[in-house]
């Protein structure tokens, strides 16, 4: 008996995102929830890592924690806004007026204070998204790894030899996913989130399957390719570079 693709949501127009906390679950909650609204989603534990994702690719809006080891938030959003860089919403534990009023006043465009929604975070997104004019960055979404090519605008996937590898909606989802964040050890419940939403009811079972059947189609090295990591999900384990 077949098992039923795993549907994806409607898109979003693209957008690429930079999630900047030292929070790893805060981290993995946002990019599951954006990512799962059409949005490209990147993320770094700290303002030296934010500033290695901004040199190698073009960044539409970034959601900067304030309270983090090394640079704070407050120093690198002023940065940001001294070079007329991506949009910045702030997302602090710091909620008092001051704080809020000195995050604006240094150049971020929103302030959230934690705890807060994932729907408030996409709604922000959005507005601040149309602040900046709705024009989000333009640049290619093929990428390569390992003599193989994946075009995410086209739902397209390349062998090595450059022949055409049919792919379902829920496979190509899940691979997308390990595209996006490779790697990384991604848990079954995150990969199922990022896919397919995080109000989604499937059971994780069915990423199992979807990655079953990805390993097949990427030849006699999927296990390789697409790993697993006992009793914590999976790791997409070649370099990812754009092609």
């Amino acid at each position: 008996m077949q098992t039923a693709a795993i549907a994806v949501p409607a898109p979003e127009p693209s957008a690429t995102l930079l999630v900047v906390d030292d929070d790893r679950d805060i981290r993995q909650l946002l990019a599951s929830s954006l990512e799962a609204r059409g949005y490209r989603v990147e993320t770094a534990s700290n303002a030296r890592d934010m500033d290695r994702v901004l040199a190698r690719m073009a960044v539409d809006l970034v959601i900067l924690d304030i309270m983090m080891p090394g640079e704070d938030g407050l120093s690198a959003c002023r940065r940001i806004a001294r070079s007329d860089g991506p949009e910045i919403i702030f997302l602090s534990a710091l909620g008092e007026e001051p704080d809020r009023i000195l995050g604006l006043e240094v150049g971020a465009g929103h302030y959230l204070t934690k705890p807060c929604s994932p729907r408030e975070v996409l709604a922000t997104v959005r507005a601040a998204l149309r602040r900046r004019g709705g024009a989000p960055a333009t640049e290619s979404h093929s990428y390569s790894f390992e003599g193989w090519r994946i075009d995410l605008d086209a739902h397209e996937l390349f062998d090595p030899n450059g022949v055409l590898v049919g792919l379902t909606d829920g496979e190509f989802a899940v691979l997308r996913v390990f595209i996006e964040r490779p790697r990384r050890v991604l848990s079954r419940e995150a990969l199922l989130a990022a896919a397919r939403g995080p109000d989604s009811d499937a059971y994780d079972r069915a990423i199992d399957v979807q990655v079953s059947r990805l390993r097949r189609k990427l030849g006699p090295g999927g296990d390789e390719i697409i790993r697993t990591v006992r009793n914590e999900g999976y790791l997409f384990v070649p370099r990812v570079t754009r092609a």
